[in-house]
């Protein structure tokens, strides 16, 4: 009995992680079927560079899918209808407002749309670049209960998130300084991230910070929290607070010396 062969379908994010997956891949003789970016319209732009650049080296052409409406709707328009309780089968919001822990629509967006392009291709399998010290992430719901089959090519290389990152560099990338400031560089807005890589946001890229401040006063007021029950504009405040504080510091020690 002959296997019908395996589409192997690089779910490619641009991060390090996804680049160093698919260079070691073709370094292998890996026959790869498509690379998909999903473009949330929240990327970097740096990013949307980097993604070129590896187009460019690899001579791939990179599948772009985008949600059927942009996030911006979801976020601010999109009428909710409620499923349960008195106000069943009714409009009881508007918007989904910001992601959160517990509502993470952006994501289910992107993987509904991923598994549909995946539907596309016989015995298709979906690489993931999870790097092998975080393989605990291949526990997570989310890659277990996965529509199709998965792989995880660094985990079966034995490539930790720092060897990743090295080799990309060797490759002569750099993200445009991305990873000199974040250790993550998906979606600049992600609610998600670490209070330290906001922080970073708003001092090393204010046009980001800027567009997500503007977000934030156009989130429905039913789901303002940005950050637990912050909204950025709270964590705008708390910075400010915090670049006072470091300057009456910065002349206390001046003026001690």
């Amino acid at each position: 009995m002959v296997c019908a062969a395996v589409n192997n379908i690089v779910s490619f994010s641009g991060g390090k992680d996804s680049t160093a997956m698919l260079h070691m891949m073709l370094e292998r003789g890996e026959q790869i079927a498509d690379v998909v970016f999903f473009d949330t319209g929240w990327e970097f732009p740096e990013m949307l560079a980097h993604i070129q650049h590896v187009e460019a080296n690899t001579g791939i052409r990179i599948t772009r899918l985008r949600p059927d409406k942009p996030f911006a709707n979801w976020m601010f328009k999109r009428p909710i209808v409620a499923r349960k309780g008195p106000n069943k089968g009714c409009v009881h919001r508007i918007g989904n407002g910001w992601p959160s822990p517990s509502r993470r629509w952006c994501t289910r967006i992107k993987v509904d749309a991923i598994n549909k392009h995946l539907a596309r291709w016989p015995n298709p399998v979906s690489c993931v670049g999870i790097a092998v010290d975080e393989v605990h992430r291949t526990q997570t719901k989310a890659q277990r209960n996965g529509k199709y089959p998965k792989r995880y090519p660094l985990i079966e290389y034995d490539v930790d998130e720092a060897e990743a990152l090295q080799y990309c560099r060797r490759l002569g990338y750099d993200w445009g300084g991305l990873y000199e400031v974040f250790s993550r560089v998906s979606c600049f807005c992600c609610p998600l991230q670490r209070i330290g890589e906001l922080r970073r946001l708003r001092r090393h890229r204010p046009a980001q910070w800027q567009a997500m401040l503007k977000m934030d006063r156009m989130a429905p007021e039913h789901n303002r929290g940005f950050r637990n029950y912050d909204t950025a504009h709270d964590l705008e405040k708390r910075f400010q607070q915090e670049d006072e504080l470091a300057k009456r510091l910065s002349r206390a020690m001046v003026e001690l010396n």
